[in-house]
């Protein structure tokens, strides 16, 4: 892994570079913390858990520092349920120890996010002790965070230093077990997307990057049966995997090598429980729903050809003003961001559509070529989520046909980003796909 670390230029004309000084993957890892812990120099690091990652990893993370003669400082986060969000940066901020010079964050995806702001207000270094192998943030410089109602991705920056013990790692809930392995999923879909949108706007798009993922989603799917039996050769392949997600982006400076539509589906479902209260599941298993469903519809995609007439009818007929009261029902507070974001992206602008239809049409057999390539079958991966025991049904999590309906059509709104719903939107088939869900 650690190969991938450091700076190197790359035939796509970018110099890839990644902050991360060092990866440490496998049995009894942790024991190397106090090495990281000098090289930096540090005499007094602060611990920052939650009540539950404490016990996965947080007591062993005290008790290796006092062995080893290091003074420390802690704040275990009081709540069983922690969000990611102003309070919760809030009382990190407030209760980091001055005298601390360097953070130890032990735990998944809300305390690495917060752990990495925490990190960048105050200057120091930060390890990330991992408790799970459960998304694909470790390895990001990006926080995700519920901020006014929307989830955003807040610049932090990357950890220093990732460990991931498979001793700790293997012990974490068979769920986040699952969601670790359902993010890598959704990279079929993020790969995929990544070249369409190169091909239609001219994105950005690295095949070095691309390769990295694929390699890495291969080796979890091959290892997928020996998840649910906890096996470390599984879990080292997901956490690996996550880690190098992380890296892509990073290389990249998008999140295009790690998420796409299926994220999309994700976020607004994590909005509407934060406006609503409706039912949410972990990231990781929200998208590898979200990915099913995309791969389904990217097969009923492919058996279209671009029809300007119908397309340019649909786009003529869509009204905004519609839209967004619907939107605002929908969402709530989160679809005001969306439309106030629509003003500045222009997503809509219907005099730029005719340009992308021409790019569509002009390069379908090769959107095409590119699904053919990127994505498994739904039937394909119906069967891998059935081995390690993830629904393929919506309904399992609360989203009936209305709410998918609905989620999907807004996929399109959350950023300025060239994934499915915008090129069904291009096509004039947007209803058409939303029905199928």
């Amino acid at each position: 892994m650690e190969n991938y670390l450091g700076t190197s230029k790359c035939t796509c004309g970018k110099k890839h570079d990644i902050a991360i000084d060092a990866v440490a993957i496998g049995k009894g890892v942790l024991a190397r913390l106090p090495e990281f812990v000098a090289k930096y120099g540090a005499k007094r690091p602060f611990i920052l858990a939650d009540r539950n990652t404490y016990k996965a990893a947080g007591e062993q993370v005290t008790r290796l520092l006092e062995r080893s003669g290091i003074a420390h400082s802690q704040y275990v986060f009081p709540s069983e349920s922690l969000e990611p969000d102003e309070r919760a940066v809030g009382a990190a901020v407030m209760h980091f120890d001055p005298s601390c010079d360097l953070i130890i964050g032990a735990g998944s995806g809300v305390i690495n996010d917060i752990g990495k702001i925490l990190s960048n207000v105050t200057g120091h270094k930060y390890v990330i002790v991992a408790t799970a192998p459960s998304m694909d943030g470790y390895a990001s410089a990006t926080s995700s965070m519920s901020m006014d109602g929307l989830k955003v991705s807040l610049s932090s920056r990357c950890a220093d230093v990732i460990i991931g013990d498979t001793d700790i790692l293997k012990n974490a809930p068979l769920q986040m077990l699952k969601a670790g392995l359902g993010d890598m999923l959704a990279k079929y879909v993020s790969i995929a997307e990544w070249r369409i949108a190169n091909l239609i706007t001219g994105e950005y798009y690295c095949e070095r990057v691309a390769q990295l993922i694929r390699s890495a989603l291969k080796r979890c799917v091959d290892n997928a049966g020996g998840l649910l039996k906890r096996d470390e050769v599984a879990i080292e392949a997901v956490f690996e995997g996550l880690v190098i997600g992380g890296v892509a982006m990073a290389y990249a400076g998008v999140s295009r090598p790690a998420s796409g539509v299926e994220h999309y589906f994700s976020h607004v479902w994590d909005m509407r429980g934060l406006e609503f209260g409706t039912r949410v599941d972990l990231h990781g298993i929200q998208c590898a729903m979200a990915t099913q469903k995309a791969v389904e519809l990217y097969e009923a995609i492919k058996q279209m050809k671009p029809d300007k007439e119908k397309a340019f009818a649909a786009v003529a007929a869509f009204d905004l003003d519609t839209w967004n009261n619907e939107l605002r029902s929908f969402l709530g507070n989160s679809g005001k961001t969306m439309i106030a974001q629509e003003v500045k992206e222009g997503k809509y602008n219907k005099a730029t559509h005719p340009a992308r239809f021409a790019k569509i049409a002009d390069n379908w057999q090769n959107i095409v070529a590119i699904l053919n390539q990127e994505l498994p079958t739904s039937t394909q991966l119906g069967e891998l989520m059935d081995t390690i025991g993830i629904s393929r049904h919506l309904n399992s999590i609360g989203v009936d046909h209305h709410c998918a309906k609905l989620t999907f059509q807004a996929t399109k709104d959350i950023r300025d980003k060239y994934v499915l719903s915008r090129l069904a939107w291009d096509l004039g088939v947007l209803d058409e796909l939303s029905d199928r869900l």
